[in-house]
């Protein structure tokens, strides 16, 4: 497909938030990779050589401890409400080392490590299940093969089976789907990889030739990927997905493609100018109706927050809703929409949390939050396809870095 420059359309509400509300830092003074969210603190994962996970207060964003992390390179970071079967929210990382860390953030130490008893494998990224009740991670390539880990966290000795025939070559991202498959009454794994293909999964299939149930082929290096949450029907976008080149692209849950497109080309340079320079993540708010906000990225440290009309639809256009400027310098790698509403006067907003390759930790007011109208409707999606010419904007590149470590 030849790529053409897309109009981004300006919202009405449009605000620019120039200085954050708290800022931290990470003990290491290493890139922030991963942030994630617990009742009352945050954590966040540091790059190699440090590898450690920082705690900090919600209100105040001072460091309060540091985990260890993983020996070699924490890849992935979540917090998940229960894990086998006892309902408390929970701290998990997965690392290079080969193992799944629970963390017990009271004794500074893992209460759960899931490991792969002389196997063990670098992960490369990690996802629990919305029971709890089941484990997943991908591994990099060597030899032939890369491999889908999948663990009972009441059995973190061994893996309970493992799928090497989904992917061929390093599987970068995996992702439960957020509620059961009704076909099969499980919680599907989405899984993408730098062979270029994105996979839904049955978990619990012992073959691993019969695990793979829908593959995607893009084509490009996919770096990450997650579900849409409130889309059902079988035509509209329920997968997005993002390549270590900045393109940009959704999908049905039958992996069908809908919008491929290079994220950096809805420029906006009318009364202001936005240039993305590279993806930093999408977000979907579990809710009822299909939505997607995408952040974008400049290499100056500013983020801005994207929407599009239809984002079923290949040539929709893309809105541009909030700025965040000045609170970083340089690549922002990793980012947060906490929205969970504190109870505090001065914390009735919902909160956005970003990190960088500056070591910063920083705290942004977020609202207002994208308008309604702005998301899918699934009864009423027209083609709002356009076809619109734009000046090429400079194209700026960053390197990418799924190793976990600076480059």
């Amino acid at each position: 497909m030849e790529e053409r420059h897309r109009l981004l359309l300006t919202s009405p509400s449009l605000q620019e938030e120039t200085a954050p509300l708290r800022s931290s830092g990470s003990s290491s003074e290493a890139y922030i990779l991963s942030i994630t969210s617990l009742p009352s603190h945050y954590a966040a994962s540091a790059s190699a050589p440090s590898n450690v996970i920082d705690i900090f207060d919600k209100r105040t964003l001072q460091g309060l401890q540091t985990l260890p992390g993983h020996e070699i390179a924490t890849t992935s970071l979540l917090t998940v409400d229960k894990l086998g079967g006892i309902v408390n929210q929970c701290l998990v990382s997965a690392g290079k080392d080969g193992s799944v860390k629970a963390w017990d953030v009271r004794s500074n130490s893992h209460s759960i490590k899931m490991t792969n008893l002389g196997q063990s494998r670098p992960l490369l990224c990690c996802d629990i299940s919305k029971d709890g009740l089941t484990v997943a991670a991908g591994t990099d390539l060597q030899g032939d093969d890369a491999f889908i880990l999948y663990w009972d966290p009441r059995q973190p000795a061994t893996p309970l089976r493992t799928h090497s025939s989904t992917h061929s070559d390093d599987i970068t991202t995996v992702s439960f789907a957020p509620t059961r498959d009704r076909e099969n009454d499980k919680y599907l794994l989405l899984s993408g990889s730098t062979d270029g293909l994105l996979c839904t999964s049955n978990p619990d299939e012992d073959d691993e030739d019969e695990a793979p149930l829908q593959v995607g082929n893009w084509g490009c290096s996919i770096a990450q990927a997650g579900w849409i949450h409130g889309s059902s029907k079988s035509k509209l976008a329920g997968i997005w997905a993002g390549s270590d080149m900045e393109t940009f692209s959704t999908w049905t849950n039958e992996l069908e493609p809908l919008m491929n497109l290079d994220i950096r080309s809805p420029v906006l340079h009318q009364g202001r100018t936005w240039v993305t320079d590279y993806l930093v993540k999408a977000h979907s708010t579990p809710t009822s109706t299909p939505n997607l906000s995408v952040f974008a990225g400049s290499n100056e440290g500013d983020v801005a927050l994207l929407s599009n009309v239809n984002p079923s639809v290949q040539d929709a256009p893309w809105c541009l809703h909030k700025l965040w400027t000045h609170g970083h310098v340089g690549v922002v790698r990793s980012l947060l929409w906490d929205e969970e509403r504190q109870g505090l006067k001065e914390e009735q907003h919902q909160t956005l949390i970003t990190g960088g390759e500056d070591g910063k930790l920083n705290a942004w007011p977020i609202d207002p939050v994208m308008p309604e109208d702005n998301g899918q409707d699934e009864e009423a999606q027209g083609d709002t396809s356009m076809d619109v010419d734009m000046a090429s904007p400079k194209q700026k590149r960053r390197e990418l870095d799924r190793d976990g470590e600076r480059v």
